[in-house]
């Protein structure tokens, strides 16, 4: 409680009560910044906030008091903090605020509380106390001694799992077998034990009651489960692994108990027993996968309650998020039990009835997938695309929804081998006699239950043909059967090639060729690998229908394309392809930058073999472009860029296959030259749109614009064609923008040099000089610019991260002396302090400076640069320096 005349309280009740009331950011700033002042000065300030945060005159007051006092002990304590060990009098008092604080401000007293077990408890073990502590509260609190407690049971157990929770990982996971740690023993001996036959006892209770009101009990069982997962995720305490019978048997019974009628409103109560039976799950999980050898015995009992919950599957899109999690996590139990040596013989006599009643049903289709259809497109793509799932295995933990799990464990399934095939009494013996390696190529060639049950179930199911329209039950059915071969992905990849291609043909193309079929079952073949590069591109074309958006078919289509390309799976003939893509371009905004992603992967899988229809494309592509370009924008959309990067590939790509010969006569060299005409107009027009169109051009995707430049520039073969494709504005453009591109030092600056030096080949062999230079500026006449930057002072040292260049450029300027040697001072003084930029120095101050402004100052021996050297304009003649291509001239 405060004290009247303790003043600095009163001061600390005051800024804290600014930091509430302030309805402007700077009060609270500045009430923030008198706090930490304070706790620098005064010397007991933690125990007064925390005598605040208990005994302040509202709630408001003391939750604030509460939250700055945990804010204060993680900057201050662990590593560089200036508080090395709490006192036991705080932690005591710590201790008695959590027991007696309201649910608002305990969930802030815990996360401090958290702070000081890690530091004390966890890593230091310097609370020992705390256990008997704790353990005394709790058989004192409200609902295990009396009602009349002034301790809550739900406040104890919070604080009895803030203190278990950080033993739920390994504190020394480098260790390859680490010893379970002396404080969690502890806590198990002192608490955990006792706390088991109160679970026992409250389930009793619970169950008997047929009630969900008891708010405080249900929050008891979830609490107790969740102290009990996070002992045993990690580690076995030797002292609970005695137990596991009790209390699994236990929360089995509570999963037994929940109901799956979706008619049903839950209550508060009921929610609270649907999570205890999540974390049973997890418990049960985490013991199937890390603790067999105390579990095993427990597995039948776990199956047998997993596969009730499962059979639930069929009614998922009418069940809430927490019931559908409930139901995923006992698929997740089933495929670690099937990863384990009983899975087998344990379940193997349910497979049919598993896939039938349970895996089945969770992936045909349902309400709740045509609304997310309808809604949200990209959620329903997200959580249904089989190619999310990645690697089959019993061991996951990141699938969450029913269909998910139902998927992976239809893979697990299929992956498992069956019984080995039965044999005569003779044949037994005579097999017994063979050597163990035989024994295994045998054993390995035992059919596994893809093709001996799953394969066989999924073929009962009609095909959607032209002479088979399925109604909507069927074709719900039917999309079920799809996203169970996109679940059976691994399995079907290790089938013979002809055997896969003739499951395709028969069991998915249908799909592509029945008029009026559901997109639904559209987008679901496209995830399905194999034989569908013909076909994905009718379904990268589909238009919306009347009522129904088909932005999934397309988007699933051109992932499945991608895939398909990336695996060596090319379309018999790339044109079609290439004009669907180019086609659906420009319609749907969100569609575009996926679209250009995938004409990318064409150009670049296609290569030689999509040569021919560039021209075509590009052309296409820039008068598609034209129409959503912006040159008043500096910083284009996503789907610009990669419109931009595409065509700047496929100029590559063209010039990349370039017939070897170069006869008039021949006929593909003829096709070849037109075809870069052609590109190298459609570029043109381009780059005129987004850089003369407006008086400041835009910086955005130099490099890109730099390679299509870099085209222009090799089709340029005489003055009548640059000056057709006005090469030398766009070129005066480029140069300017040179000036302020920040982008040398990355990787997309090859480009750029690359347009240089063809722009200085092609000057060279065809004399353009108005390319690559202009009058000098009268600034520059006579050193004037220099004698006007010697003007300049001020200098700062190097800062952290700051490249050598900056660095320099703020270097103070030195004296005027008409005997400065620059290049003896970059090889002395500067080499020195900057070492790269002294080496660029040395590398262009090679060629002799002079301080005259005559032609002859270039004259050196019997090596004369052309003529147009001497007059480069600056910033290309800076560029050339940069990259060095003047060592060439």
């Amino acid at each position: 409680m405060l004290v009247a005349d303790d003043n600095d309280s009163v001061q600390i009740v005051g800024l804290l009560d600014q930091t509430l009331n302030s309805i402007d950011g700077v009060s609270v700033h500045e009430a923030t910044e008198a706090l930490d002042r304070l706790s620098t000065e005064l010397p007991h300030f933690p125990y007064r906030l925390l005598s605040i945060a208990s005994g302040g005159e509202n709630p408001s007051q003391r939750v604030a008091a509460a939250t700055y006092l945990k804010n204060f002990t993680r900057r201050n304590t662990g590593a560089g903090g200036i508080i090395s060990e709490v006192s036991k009098e705080f932690k005591d008092q710590l201790l008695r605020a959590l027991l007696h604080a309201e649910p608002a401000l305990l969930k802030v007293l815990l996360e401090l509380f958290h702070i000081v077990v890690v530091s004390e408890f966890v890593k230091k073990d310097a609370w020992p106390e705390l256990v008997l502590e704790l353990r005394s509260a709790i058989e004192k609190s409200s609902l295990i001694c009396c009602l009349d407690s002034s301790w809550s049971t739900v406040s104890a157990l919070m604080v009895l799992l803030t203190v278990v929770k950080p033993f739920q990982y390994f504190l020394q996971p480098k260790l390859v077998k680490e010893p379970v740690p002396q404080q969690l023993e502890s806590i198990t001996n002192e608490i955990l034990v006792p706390l088991v036959s109160v679970f026992h006892r409250l389930v009793d209770k619970a169950l008997t009651t047929h009630e969900w009101g008891e708010l405080e009990m249900e929050k008891t069982l979830h609490i107790i489960s969740k102290c009990l997962y996070f002992s045993v995720k990690s580690h076995m305490p030797s002292a609970l692994s005695p137990l596991l019978g009790s209390f699994c048997r236990d929360m089995i019974r509570i999963l037994d108990s929940l109901s799956f009628d979706w008619s049903v409103t839950p209550s508060d109560g009921y929610l609270l027993r649907l999570k205890t039976g999540k974390r049973s799950l997890l418990l049960f999980g985490t013991l199937v996968s890390r603790h067999r050898k105390y579990s095993d015995k427990l597995v039948p009992e776990i199956v047998k309650c997993s596969m009730k919950i499962v059979k639930h599957s069929s009614n998922i899109s009418k069940l809430g998020s927490l019931t559908e999690r409930i139901i995923s996590l006992a698929f997740d139990v089933i495929s670690r039990v099937m990863e384990i040596g009983p899975g087998w013989r344990l379940l193997s006599p349910h497979f049919s009835l598993l896939l039938d009643s349970a895996i089945f049903p969770a992936l045909a289709l349902n309400e709740r997938d045509i609304s997310e259809w309808e809604e949200d497109a990209d959620e329903f793509i997200r959580k249904n695309l089989p190619s999310e799932l990645e690697e089959i295995s019993g061991w996951r933990e990141d699938l969450f929804t029913a269909r998910k799990s139902a998927m992976n464990l239809l893979g697990v399934i299929a992956m498992s081998k069956g019984p080995p095939v039965s044999t005569t009494n003779k044949a037994s013996s005579a097999a017994s006699k063979r050597k163990k390696g035989e024994k295994n190529r045998i054993n390995n060639q035992r059919r596994s239950m893809g093709d001996l049950l799953m394969l066989p179930f999924l073929s009962k199911f009609s095909v959607p043909s032209k002479s088979n329209i399925l109604d909507a039950n069927t074709s719900a059915a039917y999309f079920g059967v799809l996203m169970a071969y996109g679940g059976l992905q691994e399995f079907i990849q290790e089938q013979n090639p002809e055997y896969v291609a003739s499951l395709v043909r028969t069991r998915v193309l249908p799909i592509y060729s029945t008029s009026d079929c559901s997109p639904y079952l559209v987008a679901s073949a496209n995830w399905v690998l194999g034989e569908l590069a013909s076909c994905l591109p009718e379904a990268l074309a589909m238009p919306d229908q009347e009522e129904i958006s088909c932005y999934p078919v397309r988007v699933s289509a051109a992932g499945g394309i991608c895939s398909l390309l990336e695996n060596e799976y090319p379309p018999p003939e790339w044109l079609p392809l290439l004009q669907i893509i180019i086609g659906r371009i420009g319609k749907e905004d969100e569609e575009d930058s996926i679209l250009f992603q995938l004409l990318k992967s064409v150009v670049e899988s296609g290569s030689q073999d999509i040569a021919m229809h560039i021209p075509y494309i590009v052309s296409s592509l820039v008068s598609n472009m034209l129409n959503f370009i912006d040159p008043s924008e500096d910083q284009w959309s996503q789907a610009t860029v990669g419109g931009l990067e595409t065509l700047a590939a496929m100029s590559q790509t063209h010039e990349i296959s370039k017939p070897e010969t170069d006869e008039e006569e021949n006929q593909a060299t003829e096709t070849w030259l037109t075809g870069q005409g052609t590109i190298s107009k459609a570029l043109s027009a381009l780059l005129q749109h987004a850089w003369l169109a407006t008086d400041v051009p835009p910086t955005s995707c130099i490099d890109h614009f730099s390679k299509m430049l870099w085209f222009i520039a090799l089709a340029s073969t005489n003055c009548n064609v640059a000056v057709e494709l006005r090469l030398a504005d766009l070129l005066v453009v480029w140069a300017d923008l040179l000036a302020s591109w920040n982008g040398w030092e990355e990787s997309e600056d090859l480009s750029v040099f690359d347009c240089i030096e063809e722009v200085v080949s092609i000057s060279t062999k065809y004399d353009f000089r108005s390319f690559l230079y202009r009058d000098m500026p009268s600034a520059c006449k006579d050193f004037a610019f220099f004698q006007e930057f010697l003007k300049f002072e001020g200098s700062s040292p190097r800062e952290f991260g700051e490249s050598e260049l900056d660095a320099y450029l703020k270097e103070p300027v030195m004296e005027w002396n008409k005997d400065f040697k620059a290049l003896e001072w970059w090889r002395e003084d500067g080499g020195h302090k900057y070492p790269i930029l002294s080496r660029v120095a040395r590398d262009i101050l090679s060629i002799p400076i002079s301080r005259v402004t005559s032609y002859d100052a270039y004259v050196t021996g019997k090596r004369e640069p052309p003529a147009f050297v001497v007059s480069l304009e600056a910033k290309v003649a800076n560029a050339m320096m940069c990259s060095k291509k003047w060592l060439r001239l």
